[in-house]
This record gives structure tokens, sequence and C-alpha cells, in this order.
């Protein structure tokens, strides 16, 4: 595996090495040894699959708290452009976003550090699959709102598919003062 550190400490993109013929391809998609020597020590808790539809953006989601949680992400099938928004109220790069492609291709992954929020777009149907430090919990959801112009994501989505969820949530800004009002 080749792991690539990102303008975001912490956040790592992760190539592992593919082994092609006639017949298909092999790839270790999880080295628990590999990993931790690049600093990633979670306990993988749970894992969540999800298939999205193209123009789908699903995000900006973190859980917090005691049920806060590191993700390790990548896509099975298709194509997303991947989003993470740091949250760590003491990061010097609090509000700061990292955006990468994850496809079916490449097999390429990311890791999200707990303290993230997380999110995508999906630019070809896609199945995602992400592991989980910590169990869900649905009293400790938060989200930023997608669209938060203070942040400036390009979705690379022309005419999005959202939840409701997801155009309900506060803007970075509006996030922060609640969380200082505490």
């Amino acid at each position: 595996m080749k792991i690539k550190e990102t303008p975001l400490e912490g956040v790592l993109e992760i190539f592992p090495k593919v082994w092609e013929d006639h017949r298909g391809y092999f790839f270790e998609s999880f080295r628990e040894d590999i990993l931790a020597e690049a600093g990633i020590q979670e306990n993988w808790v749970q894992e969540n699959q999800s298939f999205s539809t193209v123009g789908t953006v699903r995000g900006l989601h973190f859980q917090s708290g005691e049920y806060a949680q590191a993700k390790l992400v990548r896509v099975i099938k298709g194509r997303v452009l991947d989003v993470v928004l740091d949250l760590r109220p003491n990061s010097k790069t609090f509000g700061g976003v990292y955006t990468v492609e994850l496809n079916a291709k490449e097999h390429n992954m990311l890791f999200v550090p707990k303290g993230f929020a997380h999110g995508f777009s999906v630019l070809e149907d896609a199945i995602f699959s992400y592991k989980c430090s910590n169990y869900y919990n649905k009293e400790s959801e938060g989200g930023i709102l997608w669209n938060d112009r203070g942040l400036n994501i390009d979705w690379k989505i022309s005419e999005p598919i959202l939840s409701e969820r997801d155009q309900n949530w506060p803007t970075l800004k509006e996030f922060a003062e609640q969380y200082s009002a505490r």
C-alpha cells in the first residue's frame, strides 16, 4: 500500500497494490499492520455500504462526543468526489476542506480521523463502503450544510439529489457559534 498525506493533518489517501491479469484483479483492501505503521490504529467496529445514483450528494455528516468516528472509506463500484471538513476546534486547519475522487478503477481509499465531517457527491452510480471506529448513535449525529458558501466546495454536480436532512444542517459559522456557546 502507498499512503499519501493530505493538507489536513491526519487525513490520508491510501492506494493499495493491485494485481491484475486476464482473470481480473486482486488487492488487499485492509491491512492493519501497514495502516498502523502510518499511524492509523483504529478498532473498526462497524462497516457500512451504500448505493447512490449519479448526482446524489450525501453529507456533510459527523458523530460527536463519545460516539465520534474515524472512517476508512472507499468506492467498490463507480466514482465519487469525497469531501472532508476539519471540525477539530484546536486544529490549525479548522474549517479546511479536502476533496479527492475515489473510484473503483484506482481502488483508492481515504482515512478520515475523528473530528471531521464527511460527505460525497456521486459522479457515476456508486457503491460506497466505509469502516467506522465507533458505533452509530443517532443522538450524536450532526452535520454541516453541504453548500455552505463559506466553504466554497465544488461538488462537481449541477443538480444535486439531496435528503431533506442534508438541506437543513447549519453552516460552519453557525456550527462554530453553537459549539462555542456550550
